[in-house]
C-alpha cells in the first residue's frame, strides 16, 4: 500500500514539473517571477550570440523617453560681442592707422557659446544672463540644425536667468516639472551645449537642494547634481526621469578656474524660480523685488558668543544705508532680525528671498531683537535697485 501511494507521488511530482517546464518555455509570463525562466535556468537566459547574459523579465532601464521628449526644446546659443581693441595694442597706434586705412578694425569681436530652452511656442527662450551678457548679437541653433536670430525681452542678473524671443512660432515647448517636489537622490538629465561640441545628454542624481551663500547669485536657492555639466551647458536644462524641466543650469564647482570641466558639483536655478521671473518679464519687461537697504550678516557661533547675542537664528544687520527704508524707519546696525510679517527668518538667504517677494510701497511690519529685547518697526518697502554696471 506505501509503494503505491509512493508511485502516485512520484508521478504527480513528475508531471508537475513536466508542466511548469512547458509554461516556462512557451508562457513564461502565466508564471510568477521566482518560478520563470530565470529563476528555473539560475537566473540567465540564452543571448542570440549562444552565449548567456540577463534573464529575461529583468527591465532594461534607459532614459531615452525623457531625454527624447526634452531634447528638441533645448537650443544652443551664440552670442557676438564687439569690444574696443585693448590699450597699447599696436593697431591703436595713429601711425598704424593711416598706413593701413580702413582695412584696420577699430574692434575685435568675442564669441560665446551656451545654451537656453523653449519655453513657449510664440518663440519664448529661457537662459542665464550671463550667457547673453553685452551681446551685440545673438543666434539661436534648434535641435532640428534650423538658426534663428534672437532678441533680449529682458534678464534678471539677481537670478542670472533671462528671456530671449526668436521669430518663429509652433516651436517644440518643453513641459514645466514640479521643482518643489524634487528629493535628494532623484535622477536627473543635463541637457546642453558643452564646449560647444554639439548638443549633449548627461545623467546623475540630486545631490543636494537649497544650495545657498555660494556667491554666485544674489538670490540662491540652487539645485546640487552630479550629472556632468561643463562650460557651454550654461542655461540649458535640467530635467527629471519623465522629461521635465525642473531646473536651468547656471554654474559648475571648479578648483582650476571657469573653464575647467566639471568635477561632479553643478548647480541648477529651481523651475519655480526661472518660471516667476519669466511670467515677471513677460508681463513687465523686468523683474521687480522689495528693498529695505540693510546690509546683512548670518549669526553664527562666533558673533554669538563675542558678543553675547540671545538668539542663535536670525539675520544680524551689518550696516544700514543712509536714507533707505530700514534708515527711515529707525533700524540700526547690530539689530536682529527675526521675523517678517509674522514669518520667522532664520538667517540671510531667507530674509533676503522674503524681503524680495514684498510689494514696493507697500507697509511691513518687521520684528528685530535690540539689545535683547525684541522691537516692532514698519518699514514702507522700497524697490530694488539694478545691481550696479548692469
Amino acid at each position: 500500500m506505501l509503494n503505491k501511494l509512493w508511485l502516485i507521488f512520484a508521478q504527480a511530482v513528475t508531471v508537475l514539473l513536466a508542466l511548469l517546464f512547458t509554461l516556462a518555455v512557451l508562457r513564461p509570463e502565466w508564471l510568477p517571477t521566482r518560478l520563470g525562466p530565470a529563476g528555473l535556468a539560475g537566473r540567465t537566459a540564452l543571448t542570440s550570440g549562444g552565449g548567456t547574459g540577463p534573464a529575461l523579465n529583468q527591465p532594461i532601464v534607459s532614459y531615452a523617453s525623457a531625454a527624447q521628449r526634452a531634447i528638441p526644446a533645448v537650443v544652443n546659443i551664440h552670442t557676438t560681442r564687439a569690444g574696443r581693441l585693448p590699450p597699447g595694442h599696436p593697431m591703436n597706434d595713429p601711425a598704424m592707422r593711416r598706413f593701413f586705412g580702413e582695412a584696420l578694425p577699430e574692434r575685435q569681436q568675442a564669441n560665446s557659446l551656451g545654451s537656453g530652452v523653449i519655453v513657449a511656442r510664440e518663440g519664448y527662450v529661457l537662459t542665464s544672463h550671463h550667457v547673453i551678457e553685452s551681446a551685440d548679437e545673438i543666434q539661436v541653433l534648434m535641435a532640428d540644425g534650423t538658426r534663428a536670430s534672437a532678441r533680449l525681452v529682458g534678464s534678471d542678473p539677481d537670478t542670472d536667468l533671462a528671456v530671449l524671443r526668436i521669430d518663429r512660432r509652433d516651436l517644440p515647448v518643453i513641459e514645466f516639472g514640479d521643482s518643489e517636489a524634487v528629493r535628494v537622490g532623484d535622477v536627473v538629465l543635463a541637457i546642453g551645449n558643452p564646449f560647444g561640441v554639439g548638443q549633449t545628454v548627461t545623467m546623475g542624481i540630486v545631490s543636494a537642494l537649497g544650495r545657498s551663500q555660494l556667491g554666485i547669485n544674489t538670490f540662491e536657492n540652487f539645485i546640487q547634481t552630479d550629472a556632468a555639466i561643463n562650460p557651454g551647458n550654461s542655461g540649458g536644462a535640467l530635467v527629471d526621469a519623465q522629461g521635465r524641466l525642473i531646473g536651468i543650469n547656471t554654474a559648475i564647482f571648479s578648483s582650476r578656474g571657469s573653464g575647467a570641466g566639471s568635477l561632479g558639483i553643478g548647480f541648477a536655478t529651481p523651475a519655480s524660480t526661472a518660471r516667476q521671473v519669466l511670467e515677471q518679464i513677460l508681463r513687465d519687461g523686468a523683474v521687480t523685488r522689495g528693498y529695505i537697504g540693510v546690509e546683512p550678516q548670518d549669526l553664527t557661533p562666533e558673533l554669538i558668543e563675542a558678543f553675547r547675542l540671545p538668539r542663535r537664528s536670525g539675520a544680524i544687520i551689518a550696516s544700514v544705508l543712509r536714507n533707505s527704508p530700514a534708515d527711515r524707519a529707525g533700524v540700526r546696525p547690530g539689530d536682529i532680525l527675526v521675523s517678517v510679517e509674522g514669518q520667522a527668518v532664520a538667517n540671510t538667504t531667507v530674509m533676503l528671498n522674503t524681503i524680495a517677494q514684498l510689494s514696493p510701497g507697500s507697509r511691513v511690519s518687521f520684528r528685530f531683537v535690540r539689545e535683547g529685547k525684541e522691537l516692532d518697526l514698519t518699514i514702507t518697502v522700497g524697490k530694488r535697485p539694478k545691481p550696479a554696471g548692469r
